[in-house]
């Protein structure tokens, strides 16, 4: 084996994209290189801050000259920018993390030790939300998805957060790295995609990742739009791979995808988003994924937006004077 290829085996390259992070790019950075006993290359990539991210970005470059590169583009967003990053990357291992996130400082040398000893193509590990507006801070270990169905799990919500992982570079380059065909849940599509290549993964149960909830500069999208892309994708997974949800009936392929987003329209209702109650149960009614008792919902949400919601403010007034 030539030096070259044994020096890419070695080597774990982490991809970042950056957007208005600057108050936690630092921190992400840093948690990079105090990984133990691995070898690492960094790829950020700026898209278009409009902080000082990019300087920030520029002057760590400089303090870890050679082990790290930083990439700008306009603003397109995280998937054209890790897209970017992959292209200039030579590791034979992929991570990923972003600007504005962290991990633990053995979690590359765990989930590189436990990929290694057990051939598998993908290792995965718990995580824990810091900051506020998550949906709780306990920390989490996801199930042992390789013991199981990985498609009907995977079809249930996206298995993991896009830094709780470690893959083979192969195995990304199989998937043609990420999709830019929807403006959110392209990781989710990502981790859908590798399934269809590859089930060779292991779990890691530890929590290794550290997901952090801020008020800015997060990738992020309202509420509707997200639940739609999400959606989406799972209906693009059961259409382009067949093979992989041959298993499951017909039923259960609509629950998990048509069910979805149906479940997720009344609980925007019951949270009072409603916007996004509006749009889904729109999208939800052209499914004709719903029983009778569901039109009760389903049917007002034909009126025009302010009506609707006036509607739906006046009942609230009604049953609170009530």
């Amino acid at each position: 084996m030539n030096t070259r290829s044994v020096q890419r085996n070695d080597l774990i390259s982490v991809i970042m994209p950056c957007f208005n992070a600057q108050r936690f790019v630092g921190e992400a950075v840093a948690s990079v290189f105090s990984q133990s006993d691995v070898n690492v290359e960094l790829i950020a990539v700026d898209d278009g801050s409009t902080d000082g991210s990019r300087a920030a970005l520029q002057e760590l470059a400089r303090q870890y000259s050679g082990s790290m590169t930083v990439l700008t583009q306009d603003n397109k967003g995280p998937y054209p920018a890790r897209n970017l990053a992959l292209k200039h990357s030579r590791g034979g291992l992929v991570a990923f993390l972003d600007a504005d996130d962290y991990w633990a400082p053995n979690c590359l040398k765990t989930l590189m030790d436990a990929l290694r000893g057990a051939r598998a193509d993908l290792a995965y590990c718990g995580w824990q939300n810091v900051g506020t507006g998550g949906p709780g801070t306990k920390p989490y270990v996801p199930p042992r998805y390789e013991a199981g169905d990985v498609s009907a799990l995977f079809l249930k919500g996206c298995p993991w957060p896009i830094h709780a992982a470690i893959v083979r570079r192969s195995v990304v380059d199989a998937v043609r790295g990420f999709s830019e065909r929807y403006r959110t849940s392209m990781d989710y599509d990502f981790w859908l995609r590798i399934s269809a290549v590859t089930r060779n993964f292991v779990q890691v149960p530890e929590v290794l990742a550290f997901y952090r909830w801020h008020d800015g500069g997060q990738i992020s999208s309202v509420r509707w739009e997200q639940v739609l892309d999400s959606w989406s994708v799972r209906r693009d997974f059961i259409r382009e791979h067949p093979d992989a949800v041959a298993q499951m009936s017909r039923t259960d392929r609509r629950a998990k995808v048509d069910g979805f987003l149906l479940s997720s329209a009344y609980n925007a209702y019951w949270k009072r988003d409603l916007v996004s109650a509006q749009r889904l149960f729109r999208r939800a009614l052209a499914t004709g994924y719903w029983k009778l008792r569901d039109l009760r919902y389903l049917v007002p949400s034909l009126l025009p937006g302010r009506i609707y919601r006036l509607l739906l403010m006046g009942a609230d007034r009604y049953r609170q004077g009530a």
